[in-house]
């Protein structure tokens, strides 16, 4: 289930986990309310505040190390895996049969719909969205949901130590003094607003492909995709509706036999 810890991406994630850390402890060290009410013994907020920092750190290790979905072997039993009956085999224009029956270039494995070959992990990838650099890891089937979850708690604690870091400013009677004590904090928060914007456009933007039922690669590169080229510009033959899609991505658990789906759509406008 999970990747080498010391794997190719070890260098980013143990960035990633000082960086977290830092921030934290610059926003503990200065004269934030944080800080005031841990002196007065206040510690609700603070408390919860370092559990959120650590629940998201553990968050993105997890997506990190988390196998996306590799695919490491052909299914032998692929047509009763697929549920088709050789009836509706017949019926499957040869479009479409032949998009099932396609082998990877790179490991000449079978790719199921959706999948694709990452040249970075070295592996094809069930429902490829994309791979994050950020985590050193793809981003696929089983996965995403995780990393979707990881941009949400991460931007509430990118948010919450915005505020933080504002409250924390000392006055000072020229510039010159002022940054002399409140340069750290500035560029603390500069750095988290900057971090936060970034992960609001990243959670914005999975959460409207989510709901269309779409990949990042296939919204990108759907003019190349053998099995989107010929739809129309606003057809997506995965599309079941917002809350349905919604609901399958973050509720419903296990492999999904895409092709089936694609193959329901297709006899649905016959």
């Amino acid at each position: 289930m999970f990747k080498n810890v010391f794997g190719s991406g070890f260098l980013v994630r143990t960035a990633h986990v000082i960086l977290t850390w830092v921030i934290t402890l610059i926003l503990f060290l200065h004269d934030t309310e944080l800080r005031k009410q841990e002196e007065t013994g206040q510690l609700a907020q603070p408390v919860l505040f370092v559990l959120l920092v650590l629940v998201s750190v553990l968050l993105y290790f997890a997506v990190s190390l988390m196998d996306p979905g590799f695919i490491l072997s052909d299914d032998s039993d692929m047509q009763f895996t697929l549920g088709v009956t050789e009836e509706q085999q017949d019926m499957i224009p040869q479009t479409t049969k032949s998009l099932r029956q396609r082998r990877c270039g790179h490991c000449l494995l079978q790719q199921p719909m959706r999948s694709k070959h990452c040249q970075t992990c070295q592996h094809c990838v069930r429902r490829y969205d994309h791979h994050c650099p950020w985590i050193e890891n793809c981003v696929g089937e089983r996965n995403h949901r995780w990393f979707v979850l990881y941009l949400v708690i991460q931007l509430i604690v990118l948010l919450w130590g915005l505020h933080i870091a504002l409250t924390g400013f000392s006055y000072g009677p020229t510039w010159e003094l002022w940054l002399r004590s409140n340069g750290m904090l500035l560029a603390v928060a500069v750095l988290v607003a900057v971090l936060s914007l970034i992960v609001l456009l990243l959670l914005g933007s999975h959460l409207y492909l989510v709901s269309l039922n779409t990949t990042t690669w296939e919204f990108m590169s759907r003019h190349r995709i053998s099995y989107l080229k010929h739809c129309g510009a606003d057809e997506n033959p995965f599309d079941r509706g917002p809350l349905h899609n919604l609901w399958v991505f973050f509720c419903v658990w296990g492999t999904v036999v895409w092709e089936q789906v694609y193959f329901r759509e297709g006899t649905d406008q016959v």
